[in-house]
């Protein structure tokens, strides 16, 4: 007897559309940091404010263009995804469907259950 269940499989063909997707938060990311070098040029570009130092300056501008940048790098990958869905092409794939059926041989009352378990609990009374 054997614990090994006989496993059969089929193979069926079918066709699938295959088309190349933007990773939309390395994108998100590349404007972010595209973005914040703007905000770090942008803040010493101009002299220094007497009211706010550099840094309160470089933290506002990179809070903004931190934003736009996101939403830009977004954007430009929803156009690149845009683009990419008309040039989906279709193609053939094989689908695999393998499935394990136990042996019919072993019966279900063979199974040890609850019942069958040592008791390990010792009694009070004693």
């Amino acid at each position: 007897m054997s614990d090994d269940p006989e496993v059969h499989g089929t193979v069926t063909e079918s066709s699938v559309r295959v088309k190349r997707t933007p990773r939309y938060a390395r994108f998100m990311l590349a404007g972010f940091l595209v973005f914040a070098v703007v905000a770090l040029i942008l803040t010493f570009a101009f002299p220094e404010n007497p009211t706010y130092d550099r840094s309160a300056v470089f933290g506002f501008l990179l809070l903004f263009f931190g934003v736009v940048g996101v939403a830009i790098g977004a954007v430009v990958a929803l156009l690149i995804d845009r683009r990419s869905t008309r040039k989906a092409r279709t193609v053939l794939a094989d689908r695999v469907t393998v499935s394990a059926e136990p042996e019919e041989n072993v019966a279900r009352d063979e199974t040890p259950g609850i019942e069958d378990a040592p008791d390990t609990h010792k009694s009070i009374e004693s």
